[in-house]
């Protein structure tokens, strides 16, 4: 598949969804841009939540992951899956209630100000580096196979990148997103089927077959009990993986956002149920579709992609996808796929950014109503801005694998919401405001020195994703230290 053909596919499939954007867009006013008018179908929500949730990363990064840590990612996975329960149950209620538009808004009525400025500012943060982290991969898959055959500069292609996303989205908002992630999520989840097919059938295996096979035997491994020092231990992922679900979605604004489009609260939990059973069984898809295309690149001597001179594992889907002759329909299926799989959760990012700005930072509903739209468009475009220049930065610094790199940055920014949401929701205590912005610096800077000690120094132990509790917990503390005196 030539460059030409990939743009010319690039090009059609936004078409299609700047006619969602027409239809979706038509009202062009900020409550639809922001809730929607809470008339979202559930069914719609959680469907398109799945692209959105797996985004690039999963796609492209999940896969190409699984030489190093085999099947572990699913014991992080697991904890999701409880993760998204605390969500539906605890905090959906919460916010239902209030009838935010900003979650952090509820910050500011349990503690005050500076409280609530902590927490979207911790939010901010986190979708930054989170959404530049998704970009940041479909952009240089683009440059990989795509604009490098026309020496188009790694910037230009993410300013492209992110000008087709603010086309779409500038108008109708999440209300054009709840419907281009559904036709997103559709498109991925047709890829990957179609391409672990595709591979199967070069290879001469049939699916049970491929399950039986000894080649998946070295891949395949779940569950990691023997030493509890190692990252990858079945208890550090799993706790991790619950309090990276709590905060990246139930604490998320992009993500609650799409929930709180529903019409009612329990409409908003069924959609949460149902998409934390579907994203196990997706992500598990996508590690057995990991070590498909590992056996297969092994098979055939396909070698993992060089970026600026290091192997990028995260290159290797695309690699065989587009260049090992599995044909036309794995490349266009493909191709398809990770551009809905990254611009599903990239455009929500965008959106969600504009919108915790908006509210929580300009109070756009302080202004006057002749404003509000004219300030809604321009921060619009600001953040739009703003993640260009991240991504940019990205391609100079990151030297991880990008699943990995997210989960780690998660560990660090979601740490002070963790804590703040859980000292309000567990504890009747007022505290002294002004100080929370110190709690909160000084719990991130103490799970960064942690986690930077080299494991000698630790007994041999080597900090995971339970980085991320143990920032909240610290947190906690922090808060409970700063609590007023009940008189």
């Amino acid at each position: 598949m030539t460059a030409t053909h990939i743009l010319l596919l690039i090009g059609a499939y936004f078409i299609l969804l700047l006619l969602i954007s027409y239809f979706t867009g038509k009202n062009d006013s900020n409550a639809d841009f922001f809730k929607a008018g809470k008339q979202s179908p559930w069914y719609l929500v959680a469907f398109g939540m799945v692209g959105a949730s797996l985004s690039g990363v999963t796609f492209i990064s999940v896969p190409g992951w699984v030489a190093d840590s085999q099947f572990s990612y699913m014991q992080v996975v697991f904890g999701y899956l409880l993760g998204y329960m605390v969500t539906a149950y605890v905090l959906l209620p919460i916010y239902y209630k209030q009838n935010v538009t900003s979650i952090y808004e509820y910050l500011d009525g349990r503690f005050g100000f500076i409280s609530y400025k902590v927490g979207a500012i911790s939010f901010f943060v986190s979708r930054v580096l989170g959404a530049s982290f998704r970009l940041f991969l479909v952009a240089i898959v683009l440059q990989q196979f795509v604009f490098d055959a026309w020496s188009v500069p790694f910037e230009l292609t993410v300013a492209l990148s992110i000008l087709l996303i603010w086309m779409y989205t500038f108008k109708g908002g999440i209300k054009t997103i709840v419907w281009t992630d559904t036709l997103q999520t559709l498109f991925m989840l047709i890829s990957v089927g179609l391409s672990i097919y595709f591979i199967l059938e070069q290879l001469g295996w049939s699916l049970s077959e491929f399950l039986a096979s000894n080649e998946l035997k070295q891949y395949n491994r779940i569950m990691f009990l023997d030493d509890f020092l190692d990252k990858k231990h079945l208890v550090k992922s799993f706790l991790g993986g619950m309090f990276v679900t709590i905060c990246m979605t139930g604490l998320d604004q992009d993500m609650m956002q799409k929930n709180l489009t529903c019409k009612t609260l329990k409409d908003a939990q069924k959609n949460m149920v149902s998409f934390s059973v579907v994203m196990v069984v997706v992500t598990f898809v996508f590690m057995l579709l990991g070590a498909l295309l590992f056996i297969y690149a092994e098979k055939l001597q396909i070698g993992i992609p060089l970026m600026d001179g290091k192997p990028k594992s995260d290159l290797l889907f695309p690699e065989i996808a587009l260049n090992s002759g599995l044909g036309i329909t794995v490349a266009i299926t493909f191709m398809l796929g990770l551009i809905a799989a990254a611009y599903s959760s990239a455009d929500s990012a965008l959106t969600s950014l504009t919108t915790s700005f908006c509210v929580d930072f300009l109070e756009i509903e302080k202004k006057p109503n002749k404003n509000r739209k004219k300030i809604r468009k321009v921060t619009h475009v600001g953040m739009s801005l703003l993640l260009i220049l991240v991504v940019i930065i990205f391609k100079h610094i990151l030297d991880t694998n990008v699943i990995d790199g997210l989960l780690k940055v998660a560990s660090y920014t979601y740490g002070p919401l963790l804590g703040l949401f859980a000292f309000g929701i567990f504890t009747n205590h007022k505290i002294k405001d002004k100080y929370v912005w110190i709690v909160a610096i000084l719990s991130v800077t103490i799970s960064y020195i942690l986690g930077k000690l080299p494991p000698e120094n630790l007994g041999g132990y080597v900090f995971g994703y339970e980085l991320l509790p143990l920032n909240g917990l610290l947190t906690f503390i922090g808060l409970f230290l700063i609590r007023k005196k009940i008189v």
